[in-house]
């Protein structure tokens, strides 16, 4: 049988990518020891490693196909496809950004005031070369870990990950300014992508995944009302693409059908009761594919 030597991140990411790949249709069960998780996709053989490490792995054929972030594929210097990006990250569906950070108390508060500065991170080759690009002269020294407790005491700033910025907030660190901004990315080996199996098999990946991810927060409701009652509906549904109106057997009813946002949905369902619809369901998306 044919396979996909899929490379799916370890760690931060690992939880979010296995739910996204289950509401894209694809199973996959892994313990916290195994690094070979299974997946009832037959065609798809998984490892599970670092995203630091992904694009390298996948740029040498180790894998032929691999999710990691776009701040690694920045960093490790790749040579990979990128086939799409899945908006999604730990813990939520936004990119995440790499800042400058500095203690609350510290003077630093551009970019120029790091020449003679050290600084922290892990993401030490782009930052080396983002520096250089901006004409700073700082030591950029790697961090293993822990890079938020090392300023002051043993670095003047740090550029570090961060989501939402508690983690920074909470080690009293203010942001000076955003170096990179980062999402999840399928990439691919070049030279897998010029068997046609391959390239169908990543492809089809990839709207799955995109698909999984256009349904988060998104419902489907259904809906009977008299059509008297249509344009005041209508009029309560920011609707993703106009509603499916179908006729019922009763002369002059029909039957509304339409995708929404799931928090949205909540505060005019008693409305839609008001005006009229009747048997009203909600029901779950697992993807929407445009």
């Amino acid at each position: 049988m044919k396979k996909l030597k899929l490379g799916l991140p370890k760690g931060s990411l690992q939880e979010s990518t296995i739910e996204i790949f289950r509401k894209a249709g694809i199973r996959v069960s892994s313990s916290d020891r195994s690094y070979f998780p299974g997946c009832d996709d037959e065609e798809l053989e998984i490892m599970l490693v670092r995203s630091q490490e992904m694009a390298k792995y996948v740029q040498d054929g180790v894998f032929d196909a691999g999710i990691t972030g776009y701040d690694w594929i920045c960093e490790s210097g790749a040579d990979v496809e990128e086939i799409c990006e899945l908006l999604y990250s730990k813990s939520g569906f936004r990119p995440v950004r790499w800042v400058l950070a500095v203690p609350k108390d510290s003077k630093i508060n551009s970019l120029k005031d790091l020449n003679g500065k050290r600084v922290a991170t892990e993401l030490i080759n782009y930052v080396k070369k983002y520096f250089a690009l901006k004409k700073i002269n700082a030591e950029v020294e790697f961090s293993w870990g822990a890079t938020e407790a090392k300023t002051p005491a043993l670095v003047d700033a740090i550029v570090e990950l961060t989501e939402t910025g508690s983690s920074l907030r909470a080690n009293k660190l203010r942001i000076v300014k955003e170096v990179l901004t980062s999402t999840t990315r399928l990439v691919a080996n070049k030279s897998a992508l010029k068997n046609a199996w391959k390239r169908e098999k990543i492809e089809n990946l990839a709207i799955l995944l995109k698909g999984a991810l256009a349904a988060e927060g998104k419902v489907g409701i259904k809906l009977n009302l008299e059509r008297k009652n249509l344009k005041n509906i209508l009029a309560m549904l920011p609707a993703l693409r106009k509603p499916t109106v179908s006729q019922l057997t009763d002369e002059g009813w029909i039957a509304l059908e339409v995708i929404m946002e799931e928090k949205t949905l909540k505060k005019i369902i008693p409305a839609l009761k008001r005006a009229g619809a009747e048997g009203i369901i909600e029901y779950p998306l697992n993807k929407i594919i445009y």
